[in-house]
This record gives C-alpha cells, structure tokens and sequence, in this order.
C-alpha cells in the first residue's frame, strides 16, 4: 500500500490522490482501503508513523560541528526527496486538524532529537561543549531554519543551509546558550 501511495503522490499530488487510484494501484478493493484508514490524509499519515520508527544513523566526525553537519544535509537530503517531501507536506498540513497526524509529526521529532541525542553527549565528553547542554534544543535548533525555510518562508533548502546551521548552533552551544534551564 505504501508504494502505490508514494506513486500517486508523485504522479498526481495531494489533491489528485483518491482511495480508488491507490487501490487500484495497489490491486486491492477500494472498499479494503476505506475501511482500513478511512482517507487518503489518514494513509498517509499511518505510512509516515511507520516510516519515523526507523533510525538513521549517526556521523561521528570527532567534532559536534561535524556531526551536526552530517545530520543537517541527512536531513535536507530527505526533504528534497521528492517522495519524502510530499508525504511530510502532508503530514504537516494534516496536524493542524488532526490529532493522529499532530502526534504522528510528534512521534516523528521526538524520535530524531533521542537518536541525535548522542552526538551531544559526545560533545560533552570531549569538552567541546559545557555539561548541562541540552540535546533535544540543540537539535531542535539545527531543524529549525531549514524547515521554516519550507514550510513559512516557502524558501529553497540545500546544504548550504545545512552547513549554516550546524556552525551557528555549534557555536551557540561552545558558548552555552544552548543549556538546559
């Protein structure tokens, strides 16, 4: 089912995408699909549930600026998948009205900040950065500027804004301002 939501996201886009052309696609009854998710908001949403369980891996560069780097362009490379893309677009535009896709996009930060989280901890250890720093809002901070780029200035992303917001939050959190209050 994912696949033939994926293919008509791409081929068709949000507004395109109806239960019938995914369960043809998908070479299942269209009332299977229905009574399994209801819509195609609520497809996509259990799709991309599933899809933020997974892990990525994390750079150990040596250096938190490093490391953050590695994580920033890993992520804009996601988002500028244009497979990714259009299923977080949805995501995003569901959660302001529906509450399984709020917790979905949730679920999804809350499980990327816990998987980075050690790239922070190695900071620490290696002196870089003060103790008492806190993972989640370095990490936060890193997402922040490529993901109000798309979403409220409507602005491109690439590396370039990746690199930038590994240095600037680095360099917030060398100085401390990045601490748990």
């Amino acid at each position: 089912m994912a696949a033939a939501l994926q293919e008509e996201l791409l081929e068709v886009g949000y507004g395109g995408t109806t239960i019938d052309r995914i369960a043809k696609r998908a070479g299942v009854a269209k009332t299977t699909v229905y009574r399994r998710w209801g819509s195609v908001g609520q497809l996509v949403v259990e799709l991309f549930a599933e899809a933020a369980g997974g892990r990525i891996p994390i750079a150990d560069t040596g250096s938190l600026e490093g490391d953050l780097r590695a994580l920033a362009r890993s992520a804009v490379a996601v988002l500028l998948h244009p497979q990714s893309r259009a299923i977080f677009d949805v995501v995003v535009r569901e959660a302001v009205h529906d509450p399984a896709a709020r917790a979905a996009l949730t679920d999804f930060f809350a499980g990327r900040v816990a998987n980075a989280a050690p790239i922070v901890e190695r900071a620490v250890a290696r002196g870089e950065i003060p103790a008492g720093t806190d993972a989640a809002e370095v990490i936060r901070q890193l997402g922040a500027p490529y993901y109000a780029r798309m979403y409220i200035t409507g602005d491109p992303i690439g590396e370039a804004d990746a690199d930038r917001a590994a240095a600037v939050v680095s360099l917030a959190a060398r100085a401390g301002l990045l601490k748990s209050s």
